[in-house]
């Protein structure tokens, strides 16, 4: 099986939408899509797959504010993130208007928890519970392909913010340390924002975690 992806920063905070698929099937996902629908659906008919599912890490607007909309044009169900992440879900109107555009709450058909397993374009990906940016926040990884998408827990030389209410700093360094830093060093994975980088690279180099 050969995993093709193709990143699309989308909203005004240029957040990394990820199309994932199966070279062989065309059978494909979309993860965290926060806005720029129409966007997101030209890049789908480029690629020329079918896509069967979206998946949330978490649920700020910019991760979120587009899955509803995408998953009416598209009849696909959406998968993630965590249940403790319902009140960002269920605010998503409210704030986006409070940021001068529009947005649809999200109801997600299915919550992930630690530990569980799900299917982009065919391949495994395993569900970690990573919170501390907020509550609910999951991270996809496939040891297969020694890659992953982490949203906005770990960034290249950075770490997700946790300067909300529900923020909890030694929570997300303590999710990143159990649950990302023992993955090998080669181990390539997208971030919310900005370019991808790898877990060695982070080690080396990321403030934030000496």
């Amino acid at each position: 099986m050969t995993l093709q992806i193709a990143v699309i920063p989308v909203t005004p905070l240029q957040q990394n939408c990820t199309l994932v698929w199966n070279a062989e099937s065309l059978l494909g996902a979309v993860v965290d899509p926060g806005g720029d629908v129409p966007q997101l659906l030209a890049a789908i008919k480029q690629a020329g797959i079918t896509v069967t599912d979206i998946f949330l890490t978490h649920g700020h607007l910019d991760h979120a504010g587009g899955a509803a909309e995408l998953a009416a044009a598209l009849g696909v169900k959406i998968t993630g993130p965590g249940v403790e992440d319902k009140f960002l879900l269920d605010g998503i109107a409210a704030q986006a208007k409070s940021f001068g555009f529009h947005a649809q709450n999200c109801t997600p058909d299915i919550w992930l928890r630690e530990g569980d397993k799900v299917s982009m374009g065919g391949a495994e990906f395993e569900v970690l519970h990573c919170p501390g940016h907020t509550p609910g926040h999951m991270v996809f990884i496939n040891h297969e392909a020694n890659f992953g998408m982490v949203g906005d827990v770990l960034f290249r030389n950075s770490i997700g913010r946790t300067d909300f209410p529900y923020g909890d700093t030694d929570a997300l360094l303590e999710a990143i340390a159990a649950k990302l830093l023992v993955l090998p060093d080669d181990f390539t994975f997208i971030c919310g924002h900005g370019p991808n980088s790898t877990i060695g690279a982070e080690k080396r180099s990321n403030p934030f975690l000496r």
